[in-house]
């Protein structure tokens, strides 16, 4: 079916709700063409896209046709997984809560019993409370760090993980056998109570989840009253669990920003709820400068991010990179828990600084695909097969995990090990900026640096797809300093020895990416976004001093940059 059958068939629709409706009828033909030429898809981050009308837009019906299709997937399963049930959590954004709703009112046609959260929860106590209920699957309905337009659907399986790729891919046919998104049949409220088809969550499993977080401590009697912290959950979910896990384990000095406390869909007081971004800690700096704070901590609105800001030499606040923090945090973890067999994973585009910190404890180091999911599934298989020890995952982007009682990336996990790790440098006399300097003298200076660029639309995915195309045809890149060695292409698996041109298999499953490898602990990677319209450049290089390793990062950018005609 053409995309304008599509809008036809949604413009006669008679019972089209109000507001789509409205909105449907003041779209223009571009943008009626991208909101019905395809039906919206899963990412890395399950099915993600802007509100409003059309097949390629989240709403009530598309949310409707994805809960249709797990209704489908647990079905398939048989009847001891439909009893089971699922359990769905939502975010403050537009239509979060409805959306939840909804999904209950299409199980239960199939006689699928939903928990329902009766307010806001993070994205990681949703992730433990599949585990911590034993549902069959798991729904959170958030958009992450996304733009306010955006909301989006992210399943889970029943051991708390993001929906892995051949699930993924056999939920997606599911979903794209039902017919018509117009018309799935639901049960109102009501009904769903009537039936024992809908229970409502209140308290019981925050309860469940802080008392393993009150576990995760390594000196429960460490003086914390010294440390005085600034938090924000940028308008997000995760004020009360993370107040209440603090002050269980002794941080009283904590001091909230008031105006971000507040559950605010449209993210009013910063330009982008993300705390990859610096001027998410604005007010958060503020408040530290007032209060003379030795720690800033700001989730993103899920609460399965965290950014850090610690003061430096100079007296001022600096922001940590997600892969400076996980460095901290891991060099943390293993001066206080010894491992049989221990495994750090992070991802392809992590720095490599944690694999050297890993190895000077004897840990190893899997490297896994981009998207917390894979980190995982590794957990999984390592408690499948009893070879291997979870230490610690993360990835660049400002997500980690450190115990496994959640099954995705972890804000209110890292902000209270982040606390401790905080005070137990204080006792030592140090403080965060200059335990990170430690590390990088004893390690060498790993410096990484992420570029974005940005182009939406159906012209802007054909940019996009093209880019990738020519970097996938590049064999010689002369950046100075630095020589190319490797090329990895995730779209073929394939890794080429650029100077003898002989290939190996990468073990991992296929995506579109392409990584060049140089000498030196040095290299690029390019992949589009799985959740936005953007394509994205990591860079990461080795220094023996921080002004190599700044000088060799800027040369590989602007080679890399300049061959896209992109401003560094």
């Amino acid at each position: 079916m053409e995309w304008k059958e599509h809008y036809q068939r949604w413009m006669n629709f008679e019972q089209l709700e109000s507001t789509l409706k409205q909105q449907l009828q003041n779209l223009n033909d571009t943008e009626q063409e991208e909101a019905f030429h395809k039906p919206i898809s899963f990412g890395t981050g399950g099915m993600r896209g802007e509100l409003g009308p059309g097949i390629n837009r989240m709403n009530v019906y598309t949310i409707r046709k994805a809960a249709k299709g797990l209704a489908l997937h647990i079905e398939e399963k048989g009847e001891e997984w439909k009893r089971k049930g699922v359990v769905v959590a939502h975010d403050p954004r537009h239509m979060s809560k409805s959306f939840a709703l909804e999904i209950a009112k299409v199980m239960g046609v199939h006689g699928i019993k939903t928990y329902l959260f009766t307010d806001i929860r993070p994205t990681p106590l949703l992730s433990f409370a599949v585990r911590h209920l034993k549902t069959a699957n798991g729904v959170m309905i958030t958009a992450s760090h996304n733009p306010p337009e955006y909301n989006g659907f992210k399943v889970y399986n029943e051991d708390g993980g993001q929906l892995p790729l051949e699930p993924s891919e056999e939920l997606m046919e599911l979903v794209k056998s039902v017919d018509n998104e117009l018309n799935i049949p639901v049960l109102s409220e009501q009904e769903l109570n009537a039936q024992n088809l809908l229970k409502w969550l209140e308290d019981e499993v925050d309860q469940a989840y802080l008392k393993k977080l009150e576990s995760m401590a390594y000196d429960h009697d460490m003086p914390k009253d010294d440390l005085n912290i600034v938090f924000t959950p940028l308008h997000g979910t995760a004020t009360s669990l993370v107040e209440r896990g603090l002050k269980q384990q002794g941080f009283t000095n904590l001091t909230l920003v008031k105006e971000q406390v507040i559950a605010d869909p449209n993210f009013t007081t910063v330009a982008s709820p993300n705390p990859e971004e610096h001027q998410a800690f604005t007010k958060a700096i503020e408040y530290g400068e007032e209060v003379l704070a030795d720690l800033l901590i700001a989730t993103d609105p899920d609460a399965d991010r965290l950014g850090v800001a610690v003061k430096d030499n100079e007296n001022e606040y600096q922001v940590l990179t997600g892969n400076q923090l996980g460095a901290l945090l891991l060099d943390y973890i293993l001066r206080h828990e010894q491992f049989n067999q221990g495994v750090m994973v992070k991802t392809i585009v992590t720095s490599e600084m944690g694999r050297a910190i890993a190895k000077s404890y004897g840990v190893e180091t899997q490297d896994v695909l981009t998207g917390f999911k894979f980190i995982s599934e590794k957990i999984k298989q390592f408690e499948s097969t009893h070879e291997k020890q979870f230490v610690f995952g993360y990835e660049e982007s400002y997500g980690c995990l450190i115990k496994p009682f959640a099954r995705d990336k972890d804000a209110v996990q890292a902000t209270v090990m982040t606390a401790e790790m905080a005070a137990y440098w204080n006792k030592q006399g140090y403080t965060l900026y200059e335990a990170l300097q430690q590390l990088y003298r004893k390690h060498g200076y790993y410096l990484e640096d992420l570029h974005s660029v940005k182009l939406a639309g159906l012209a802007g995915q054909e940019k996009i797809n093209q880019m990738l195309q020519d970097f996938k045809q590049i064999n010689e890149l002369n950046v100075d300093g630095l020589k190319l060695q490797y090329k990895e292409d995730y779209s073929t698996l394939k890794r080429t020895n650029v100077e003898t041109n002989e290939e190996e298999t990468i073990q991992l499953p296929k995506t579109n990416a392409i990584k060049f490898i140089f000498d030196q602990n040095s290299w690029c990677c390019l992949r589009p976004s799985g959740t936005e319209p953007k394509i994205k450049f990591y860079f990461a290089v080795k220094g023996e001093t921080e002004q190599e390793a700044q000088d060799k990062l800027q040369s590989l950018k602007e080679t890399i940059l300049n061959l896209v005609k992109v401003e560094v």
